[in-house]
């Protein structure tokens, strides 16, 4: 009779042991798949990352918005040309350079609405340049290697059925936590691109402001967001770099229970600090 108890029993950890590794695996391969899609996405310029939504952009943004921003510069040069009759005494003190001035700031604002996209891409490219050369040096490898799962697996075959129990109903929701956790990162990575195209998509109005000095805020402002946003990448290669050194530190055949709520937490604390990066690097930049 106890034989066969024991039968059940071991048959019941073999079980558990197998379930449990199951869910630890698959738990940590969608991490890593999840950091590995991190550091590609944000190695990619909007050029790159979807070219069908970019040419979609650019030909919204060429046909709506540069029209409405050859008004606002209309306008404004046409205020300028104004403010310039009457600081001049109704041409009373005229002098030819002012008006040459005049002619050269609009032919510099349209030549600056007329390339916007040029000039938004090497914004861009800049920060890209930053993020691929921090990739080369930040590791964004959270795999866990063969011997760990193999001393893990030997851990959890001495262990009685009670505990394995406890610890495979711990694994799944742990599993499906880190499930939820991965969607999150996906909706911040990939939100971060979506907030580039329609950021992009209105750049020719902020750059019609140039022209005019009092309104040439708006303009400096969006050069700043513009790269508060290129360079939030950066951040986020530097917060998965930071995830994956922890990750690797986690002692994964001493104490499992720990090893594993240990990995959820440093996922959640990767969750909440990418969410940061947004607000650091707008504050780094100066930008609103």
């Amino acid at each position: 009779m106890d034989s066969i108890i024991q039968q059940i029993t071991d048959w019941l950890k073999e079980v558990l042991v197998a379930a449990i590794m199951g869910n630890l695996s698959g738990m940590f391969e969608s991490v890593n798949d999840q950091v590995g899609e991190i550091a590609t996405s944000v190695g990619r310029t909007p050029a790159s990352f979807s070219p069908e939504v970019f040419a979609m952009v650019r030909n919204i943004s060429e046909s709506v918005i540069i029209p409405i921003a050859g008004l606002i510069l209309t306008f404004i040069a046409c205020y300028e040309l104004i403010q310039m009759i009457i600081d001049h005494n109704n041409l009373a003190n005229f002098e030819t350079w002012i008006f040459f001035k005049w002619v050269f700031k609009t032919f510099a604002a349209v030549l600056l609405i007329t390339n916007t996209f040029n000039i938004t891409m090497a914004v861009f490219d800049v920060a890209q340049n930053v993020v691929n050369a921090s990739a080369g040096i930040i590791s964004g490898d959270t795999a866990i290697d063969a011997s760990a799962l193999e001393a893990m697996e030997d851990t959890l075959m001495r262990m009685d059925l009670g505990p394995l129990i406890g610890l495979f109903l711990q694994s799944f929701i742990v599993q499906v936590t880190m499930s939820a956790l991965a969607i999150v990162i996906f909706i911040i990575v990939y939100g971060r691109m979506i907030e580039i195209y329609l950021l992009v998509s209105l750049a020719p109005i902020p750059f019609s402001t140039f022209a005019n000095r009092e309104q040439s805020s708006v303009g400096q402002n969006y050069l700043r967001a513009l790269l508060a946003i290129g360079f939030q990448g950066f951040l986020i290669m530097i917060c998965v770099g930071i995830y994956a050194v922890l990750v690797q530190s986690v002692a994964f055949s001493d104490d499992i229970i720990a090893s594993i709520w240990g990995v959820m937490g440093y996922t959640v604390l990767l969750c909440f600090s990418l969410f940061k990066t947004s607000t650091l690097a707008k504050t780094v930049f100066s930008a609103h």
